[in-house]
């Protein structure tokens, strides 16, 4: 569902921001600081229940105020909106509300607004750890797999319960496997969404790819976290006396990763900044069709879009989320850099962003 109506209070520099987005593409200019990206990220926090740029919520709040405050309308198919909000105190407290009432957690808002993120920090998805590959994972199999979310969470406290009885020490080989069958079961439910998410996800991204570059190709490989020869059960039980040595469960699929590879091995290592940026760019569009292919509108957050790319692949990545029929934001600091030709039916609105205060510099269809 796109956002109609957008209303920001006390997120970083932005005391009070109130603007009416296009469905389709939203351009935003401002120098360094000027609050461009802290849109994108009160969007982000509306989806997610957290922030793109740090952990900690007491920095996302601005100055002098308990609580910040992102409150939005949804465009339904229907014509009619529904009405979301997100409220963070100081303390770390969170409420959600949905149509006025509150929600039990933020995945109700995820779920009405899916957003996906591309940004300078884009490259961790290659260059960071595994954690943030399996979370590009499960947000797709969430999105994907309406039982995964349930199944995930029983895993993860199943997890939780058997690395705690493992730190206690002293416990038997026999004991402690009859902890883990729950532990198993909802595991192997975890690793079969996430596989049958990657085969989906795996064709889709070598289109997008040959979309923006003919030059790359590239392979996607899921590791589920133990030798795909074996069954979880039988990983488990091969591991279980080195997890009483450890003092931790070693394997399963709380160690998956989604390799990224060329012919002469990691992405990371072998492609270059730009062709690094091409490759997470198609892999977060890709993510996008694949809901949008389940009649799932998104929003697309793209911030600092002229980093690490030349002003043809620019054109190339706007035309291509042009084609999703999807609401974009582009955040830059240049107005050239946004000048890009868009479709005579494209609704295009580009603001400027001037020490907190957003503007709108021109609305309607785009002529090329």
């Amino acid at each position: 569902m796109p956002l109609v109506r957008l209303d920001i209070s006390h997120v970083r520099n932005l005391s009070s921001v109130r603007f009416e987005p296009s469905p389709q593409v939203n351009l935003i200019v401002g120098k360094n600081g000027s609050g461009k990206t802290s849109v994108l990220e009160a969007i982000h926090l509306l989806s997610f229940g957290r922030s793109f740029r740090s952990h900690k919520h007491k920095t996302y709040i601005q100055h002098d105020n308990e609580a910040c405050l992102i409150f939005a309308q949804l465009a339904q198919a229907d014509g009619r909106t529904t009405r979301v909000g997100l409220q963070r105190q100081r303390d770390g407290q969170i409420d959600v509300r949905i149509q006025g009432q509150r929600a039990q957690s933020v995945i109700e808002l995820a779920e009405r607004l899916p957003v996906q993120l591309i940004n300078p920090d884009a490259f961790r998805l290659l260059e960071g750890s595994p954690s943030i590959r399996r979370q590009f994972i499960d947000w797709g199999a969430f999105h994907f797999d309406h039982e995964f979310i349930s199944a995930w969470r029983g895993w993860q406290k199943a997890l939780k319960q058997r690395n705690t009885l493992l730190r206690r020490g002293k416990i038997s080989a026999s004991l402690l496997s009859a902890f883990d069958q729950e532990l198993i079961r909802l595991g192997e439910q975890v690793n079969l969404s996430r596989k049958a998410y990657v085969e989906k996800l795996t064709p889709q991204f070598h289109r997008v790819l040959s979309l923006l570059t003919d030059a790359l190709k590239v392979d996607l490989h899921f590791f589920q976290g133990w030798d795909a020869q074996k069954t979880l059960s039988m990983a488990v039980e091969a591991g279980r006396e080195r997890d009483i040595e450890l003092g931790y469960t070693h394997t399963g699929p709380q160690r998956a990763d989604l390799r990224v590879k060329t012919a002469t091995g990691d992405a990371l290592d072998t492609l270059s900044r730009g062709q690094q940026k091409l490759v997470v760019s198609a892999l977060k569009i890709a993510q996008g069709q694949l809901l949008i292919d389940m009649g799932r509108p998104l929003v697309f957050l793209v911030d600092d879009l002229p980093a690490e790319l030349d002003s043809q692949h620019r054109q190339k990545l706007c035309q291509l989320l042009e084609s999703l029929n999807s609401q974009i934001f582009i955040t830059s600091v240049e107005p050239d850099t946004t000048d890009f030709t868009w479709a005579d039916s494209t609704d295009v609105r580009q603001f400027v962003m001037q020490q907190g205060e957003l503007s709108l510099l021109s609305k309607g269809l785009q002529e090329s």
